[in-house]
């Protein structure tokens, strides 16, 4: 088994986290060049994470902050951004049940 793990060196990133210990947290990628120095040629990207707690045990939440350009950009829009992504999660999981639950069962197949 022969599987590719390169890093990709021109699209490397050195990760920040930066949390209140309560609701989650916001992690920054500041873009860096191969030897670690910033590369200033690109934007950092801030990612927002958390957990909500489930029937099934808690759910990791993680999407991106999409048009922070600073930390307290990132904070602000935090509380919006997680509120989309954990619609689309209920939806997609949602659609998921539908699809399971409209499948036809034929007598004899797939036990």
């Amino acid at each position: 088994m022969d599987i590719d793990l390169k890093l990709d060196e021109n699209n490397l990133y050195k990760e920040e986290s930066f949390t209140d210990l309560k609701t989650g947290a916001v992690r920054r990628l500041t873009p860096v060049k191969e030897d670690g120095s910033r590369d200033d040629s690109r934007e950092p990207i801030f990612m927002a994470q958390t957990q909500l707690m489930s029937p099934n045990g808690p759910l990791p939440v993680s999407c991106m902050v999409e048009g922070a350009v600073t930390l307290s950009d990132a904070v602000k829009k935090f509380p919006g951004v997680v509120k989309k992504e954990v619609e689309k999660i209920i939806e997609l999981a949602q659609k998921a049940q539908q699809e399971e639950s409209s499948r036809i069962i034929v007598p004899g197949q797939g036990q």
